[in-house]
């Protein structure tokens, strides 16, 4: 008999979640966004259950986010509707654990990407092992950042959100606790005890605190003021010009973000700076609600097929993307993808995914 993708089980004091795709780094399925989500209202009524904890088996992924395959084999067959079904179910999750009136502790090592944030950086404890690696590499594949990324990383400081977006750069533990993306390291020797103790009832910030131990130094740290100087522009463009005029001045972090940068789909770079410039202003709901807009449509464009050809069919890496350059993207069709949809918004009470 094969194993679960996910366990959801009371253990003590918690409703212990276990992402169990190891094999597959962890990869959401449709599957696992209803099994989680089932299990959170099942414990937000249950006294016996006074926090959520969530951790990933295998030791080398917590999360590495949405099973890409799965959405772009669903969308090559025309199946849009399949496709939408599991934006919108894995969206109205990621609500329902930012709103989660109880205490969810999301302990993670290893990688962390696209929709292991929206299961991880929502809850109200983010902790990270010393393998803790998270990004958000979407406009890579002719995606965006999305699970609530509209709301949570415009929120970072120096523009930090901007640059993690754009490049699709990695933060580790130290860049983590550095910027606030994780509140607290937890050295992997010391995972079983902070499981048991939170198992056992013990006050949650007491046992986080006494299981910490000093983060490892953030070498992103040291780039603070590069990345609020570069990345403050109202345009790609003029991003990449800034990047450019330091990377020139010798510095080896900017022309690893120019590089980085070339490499992404033009559309969906301004996407992403678009989501950033708003998303500061926007809740949660306004956050996901967006998002929900710009995925019914880049799941219907070149690009988003094109990237996951690129970097997961074929492997080649060398994707042709539509428009191929960054001065060819019409504003104007950008603001398209922000637009309200004609039919089929996503409203959390009357798709029934929110309690």
């Amino acid at each position: 008999m094969s194993e679960p993708e996910i366990t959801c089980a009371k253990a003590g004091r918690c409703g212990l979640i276990t992402l169990n795709r190891p094999k597959a780094l962890n990869a959401l399925t449709l599957n696992m966004v209803r099994e989680m989500a089932g299990a959170l209202n099942r414990w937000e009524r249950d006294p016996g259950v006074t926090r959520v904890l969530i951790t990933g088996a295998g030791g080398k992924a917590f999360c590495a986010g949405g099973d890409i395959r799965i959405l772009y084999d669903l969308g090559k067959a025309g199946r849009h509707a399949a496709q939408l079904r599991f934006w919108r179910e894995e969206y109205c999750l990621n609500r329902r654990i930012k709103l989660y009136p109880k205490p969810y502790v999301a302990l993670a090592d290893g990688i962390v990407m696209g929709g292991g944030a929206g299961i991880s950086l929502h809850g109200s404890h983010v902790i990270a092992g010393e393998h803790f690696t998270f990004a958000m590499p979407e406009t890579g594949i002719g995606f965006f950042p999305d699970v609530g990324a509209t709301f949570f990383l415009p929120r970072l400081s120096g523009n930090a959100g901007v640059y993690l977006a754009l490049t699709g750069a990695g933060m580790t533990c130290g860049d983590a606790l550095a910027f606030g993306v994780a509140c607290a390291h937890v050295p992997l020797a010391r995972h079983a005890a902070l499981v048991q103790r939170l198992i056992g009832g013990e006050d949650i910030a007491a046992t986080i605190a006494a299981e910490s131990a000093p983060p490892p130094a953030s070498t992103l740290h040291h780039q603070r003021q590069s990345i609020a100087r570069c990345f403050c522009a109202a345009t790609v463009p003029a991003i990449l010009a800034d990047v450019d005029d330091v990377g020139h001045a010798g510095l080896d972090f900017a022309r690893s973000a120019a590089h980085a940068m070339r490499s992404k789909s033009p559309s969906s770079l301004a996407i992403a700076l678009r989501q950033m410039q708003i998303g500061a202003k926007l809740d949660i709901d306004e956050a996901l609600q967006t998002e929900f807009r710009i995925v019914s449509r880049i799941a219907r464009r070149h690009d988003f097929y094109e990237g996951v050809r690129a970097a997961i069919i074929d492997k080649d890496n060398r994707p042709l993307w539509n428009p191929a350059g960054i001065e060819s993207v019409e504003p104007a069709g950008i603001e398209a993808y922000f637009a309200p949809l004609p039919e089929g918004e996503l409203d959390f009470r009357a798709q029934g995914c929110c309690p």
